[in-house]
């Protein structure tokens, strides 16, 4: 994926005559991705426990109203507390949501795919019927912060000082892992390729810093530095990956999700675990809403829209399995990537709205076709070695 993410780039950019790969674009390819990225995150645990959540665009649209209809129309607009209080709000009421999903899923036996259909109608209509249709604007100067604009980025001092903290763990973490395979007696690699792919990350890092502080305040000299939308996506992201890979939670979800039946013979409360997959899903779908709604500074109804292809596409693509069991925060990151720089690609090339949605679609049936060829593989290969 990630080879194919660099082709696209590749591509794209010779087709726009050279703008796909400027820093300006890169910039906005960066905030415009994050909110697909907050909810790949979640729909990877979902997926993975042999479910679906096709309710999470039209989640995000109803959260993302009730936030900004909190903060304008009932909230006094001048108090400290506005925002703040709103974004809790907007939290819980995500993470009620999940918790009413999931009851149906996990206590009542309903298919995932009805219940999150219902709610996919359920919450769009919702959303319509909390202002009657009418946009709800403007939001709170220092909620907008939350969604990048003119000024929600820490700029470049605060950049590089993330970006060392970040390739400083990257090599402290590398050598902790060389040190503990040594003391546990396995053969750690070679030193020089350990060396090299700790010099390709802080790479990375470096590389993705100064994209970042390329991009400048319009009229001004003055570097943007990370937005924070994308601290947020990826701060969401580590949080996620130490969820799945190293919590009682997401190993109990991996282990579930390979086998539902036998991980209930071990002892795992499956019904419940059930429901706090879903509970943690609305979560997310409410941070997304959050971000999406500071970015427009406005809550609208078309908020969301079809926004649950783009993230099962974004977790599929990403290597998460459709048989469960099987799936990667980091995948569905990258994943969330190449959605974004197709859509920001076609966008650039003029490509008309239809025709982008056909292509999506086109990509996300290769997608599942790829996981099918992979899964029959696995199985194949397993019968063989038993």
């Amino acid at each position: 994926m990630a080879a194919a993410l660099v082709a696209i780039w590749v591509i794209l950019h010779g087709l726009s005559d050279g703008v796909f790969l400027t820093p300006r674009n890169l910039y906005n390819l960066a905030v415009q991705s994050s909110v697909v990225a907050v909810m790949a995150t979640g729909m990877v645990l979902v997926i993975v426990a042999r479910h679906i959540d096709l309710s999470v665009g039209s989640v995000l649209g109803f959260v993302g109203m009730a936030i900004a209809t909190l903060q304008v129309e009932i909230l006094p607009v001048d108090a400290a507390w506005n925002w703040p209080l709103s974004i809790a709000v907007g939290l819980a009421l995500g993470a009620a949501i999940g918790a009413w999903q999931g009851y149906w899923v996990a206590y009542r036996g309903l298919p995932a795919f009805v219940v999150t259909l219902a709610g996919l109608l359920m919450f769009r209509g919702g959303a319509f019927l909390l202002t009657d249709g009418r946009t709800v604007a403007p939001l709170d100067p220092s909620y907008q912060l939350l969604g990048g604009g003119l000024r929600g980025s820490i700029g470049a001092a605060w950049s590089w000082a993330l970006g060392g903290v970040v390739a400083a763990g990257l090599v402290a973490r590398g050598f902790a892992v060389r040190a503990r395979r040594v003391r546990l007696g396995f053969t750690p690699r070679p030193l020089s390729v350990e060396i090299a792919l700790l010099a390709l990350g802080c790479g990375l890092v470096a590389l993705f810093v100064g994209v970042m502080n390329s991009t400048l305040r319009p009229g001004t000299e003055i570097a943007r530095g990370i937005p924070v939308p994308v601290l947020i996506a990826i701060a969401v992201a580590v949080g996620m990956s130490g969820i799945a890979g190293r919590t009682r939670f997401g190993r109990y979800v991996f282990a579930m999700g390979g086998n539902p039946q036998a991980a209930a013979l071990a002892g795992i409360d499956v019904r419940r675990l059930t429901l706090q997959v879903f509970v943690l899903m609305g979560i997310l779908v409410s941070v997304a809403a959050v971000l999406t709604t500071a970015r427009l500074n406005a809550g609208t109804n078309s908020m969301g829209t079809l926004a649950e292809l783009a993230v099962i596409a974004a977790a599929v693509i990403g290597g998460t399995s459709l048989s469960g069991g099987a799936g990667s925060i980091g995948g569905a990151i990258l994943g969330a990537v190449i959605m974004q720089s197709l859509e920001t690609g076609m966008v650039l090339l003029g490509v008309s709205s239809p025709v982008r949605q056909v292509v999506i679609g086109l990509v996300l049936i290769a997608a599942v076709w790829l996981d099918a060829v992979y899964t029959r593989r696995r199985a194949a290969s397993s019968w063989e070695a038993a």
